[in-house]
């Protein structure tokens, strides 16, 4: 498995499509394609699936799915936190990983961004997958959020499934259980005791799981 290809790719597909979408179609088939790896496969098949389509069309498609739906969004710890003070240990703990790596992310963007995660474990594959397999429960909460919705993008979250070492949940209840227990302590900075949230709680009209950035 070459799983930072697959990873990078995925990361790449995952981002809010622009004018240059074509040729990032292209340039992770041209990637891919030479690995014959099973896991790259999905990625494949969403490069398919989206072909031909025009980039605003695809913008407006990948609004809906993730931007329109506290169940489809793109920040990991929205399923394990929703809109608590913990939340923010969650993240401080997530951007002190990546700065122990020397890796400096975007200053506009939260470090729970599922393309930004991926791509982190893209270029430090030990502690990136690492903090994905802790937020692994968060991932497949989308996976089959995705797959329910019919959304082409659920093949980017197979991918990224496929890519992690051990089992994952068996079905959508049971991630949803995982993700509402939380990640590990020591990767929130919490105590030893997990605390059972709902990923999904009600929340003032006008925000959105990015806390307030609009």
């Amino acid at each position: 498995m070459n799983r930072p290809a697959v990873l990078q790719a995925a990361s790449l597909l995952l981002g809010h499509p622009d004018e240059g979408w074509p040729g990032l179609l292209d340039t992770v088939r041209g990637a891919l394609t030479p690995l014959d790896a099973p896991e790259a496969v999905p990625l494949l098949r969403f490069c398919d699936a989206v072909d031909g389509t025009p980039a605003l069309e695809l913008s407006a498609r990948y609004v809906a799915t993730f931007d329109r739906s506290r169940r489809r969004c793109l920040y990991l710890t929205y399923y394990t936190d929703g809109d608590t003070r913990r939340r923010g240990a969650s993240l401080a703990a997530i951007k002190s990983r990546y700065r122990a790596e020397g890796w400096q992310p975007p200053d506009d963007e939260l470090p729970d961004f599922l393309p930004l995660v991926l791509e982190f474990a893209a270029r430090c594959p030990g502690p990136g997958t690492a903090l994905l397999v802790e937020h692994r429960a968060a991932v497949e909460v989308l996976r089959y959020a995705l797959g329910s919705y019919l959304s082409p993008y659920a093949d980017v979250l197979r991918a990224v499934c496929d890519c992690l070492p051990g089992a994952g949940p068996s079905c959508h209840e049971e991630a949803l259980r995982l993700a509402r227990s939380g990640p590990p302590a020591e990767s929130v900075g919490a105590g030893p005791q997990s605390v059972a949230l709902d990923p999904f709680p009600v929340r003032p009209a006008g925000l959105d799981p990015r806390g307030a950035r609009r």
